[in-house]
């Protein structure tokens, strides 16, 4: 599937019985290369995610003289096995302001962010760049706590491509940061500050709470100094096998291999939310970017739905708060954007071609409404390739492992 592509999604015609696996966290992969590469052993990544963001990652840390080897994981083709040996922090010099060290992150915010931080660990400049997009999104309350630890970042609208003045460690240097823009902000500082010998406070409405940032606390405090850990599958991929499930309704039976019982992700009580399915969700309290997947969701409820706190959606892969609105209503929705809030009434929808502005949560988001309304139609299904390469793999491989989907080129419907 090229970049110019456009698949149709044939509703499927008899009921589906079905245990799909889910490739691992995005978010727990990413955060869990930074940590393996600041340890002090050997660390072997089990069901890491392999896409793009994650080889994003990856590749740059190898730029920075992190070892890294990649093997096969012969449970889940999107998956791999990545070992990482640990640097104690030491990462590789970085060049001259006429001749820095480039570190290309594509459109992975992660990268962008986290790697902003861990290149204050080094000497020299190192040069940050990445897809337009990247480009496009936030980085100022990220590049203010690092100036505040006494970092030199050079970008007059403190946005990528950015220049960073490596100085290595600054033992008892304080910051404060604020998430209410990303909470990755946070993320990158915590990561980083047990090796750089930062304080960071975390600053913003609920900042204890919000979800991301305590993850990666968690994910600090139980990272093991050398030897193994496991990747949990990824709950917000999964949202979207666990909403086909609900949308096909009680004659299917879909379900996701290897659930976890507990899970350092917000994501993962989508099953549980589906089966309340509240009037009013917050993309704060209640769900993570599987709240995009409820959106999508919500015609087919009883009761209008309200969803709110979404800033943070205008602000990733592509502006989602408005390109949600814009392609419900092209199926037919009835939705209504007041400020941060999307209300969504019940009713029937039709097929249409879905823009996807190379995002791949809105690639996957409609997919899975195919399923149930014929005629959907997606544009660009390769962006998938960023968190769920084999997404399309799922719908169209035969039951049990899959759900058995067709899916049609449109000028052969």
């Amino acid at each position: 599937m090229g970049d110019s592509a456009t698949i149709e999604i044939v509703p499927p015609s008899v009921p589906v019985t079905a245990e799909v696996s889910i490739p691992g966290s995005k978010s727990l992969t990413n955060r869990a290369l930074i940590l393996a590469a600041l340890s002090d052993g050997e660390i072997v990544l089990n069901g890491a995610l392999w896409s793009e963001d994650t080889e994003v990652m990856s590749e740059c840390l190898r730029k920075l003289q992190i070892p890294i080897t990649i093997h096969p994981d012969p449970g889940e083709p999107a998956n791999r096995t990545i070992t990482v040996r640990g640097t104690c922090g030491s990462i590789a010099r970085g060049g001259t302001v006429e001749a820095p060290l480039e570190l290309f992150v594509g459109n992975a915010g992660t990268a962008a962010r986290f790697l902003a931080a861990l290149v204050c660990l080094g000497q020299g400049v190192y040069r940050l760049s990445g897809v337009a997009r990247m480009h496009e999104r936030p980085q100022a309350a990220l590049f203010r706590a690092l100036r505040d630890l006494g970092y030199r970042i050079d970008s007059p609208n403190d946005r990528l491509p950015a220049l960073i003045h490596g100085s290595g460690p600054r033992e008892g240097a304080k910051c404060r940061v604020g998430i209410d823009q990303s909470s990755q902000f946070a993320s990158a500082l915590l990561l980083v500050g047990p090796r750089g010998g930062w304080e960071v406070i975390v600053e913003g409405n609920d900042s204890e709470a919000a979800p991301y940032a305590e993850m990666t606390r968690g994910l600090v405090k139980a990272f093991p100094p050398r030897g193994a850990f496991p990747i949990e599958p990824d709950a917000s991929s999964a949202s979207y096998f666990w909403g086909a499930g609900w949308l096909l309704g009680s004659s299917s039976r879909i379900r996701v291999a290897n659930w976890m019982a507990h899970s350092v992700q917000i994501d993962a009580r989508f099953p549980e939310y589906l089966r309340i399915f509240p009037e009013r969700t917050s993309r704060r309290y209640d769900l993570g970017d599987s709240i995009m997947s409820a959106i999508v969701l919500a015609p087919f409820a009883d009761v209008p739905k309200l969803f709110v706190d979404l800033e943070t959606l205008r602000l990733q892969e592509c502006e989602r708060v408005q390109a949600l609105h814009t392609e419900l209503s092209k199926c037919g929705a009835r939705v209504v954007e007041n400020g941060q809030t999307l209300r969504i009434e019940p009713g029937p929808l039709h097929g249409a071609t879905i823009e996807t502005y190379g995002d791949h949560r809105m690639a996957m988001c409609f997919a899975m409404l195919g399923l149930r309304v014929p005629g959907m139609r997606i544009r660009n299904p390769a962006c998938v390739k960023k968190t769920f390469p084999n997404f399309f793999e799922k719908l169209a491989t035969a039951p049990p492992e899959g759900l058995g989907v067709e899916l049609r080129a449109p000028t052969a419907a």
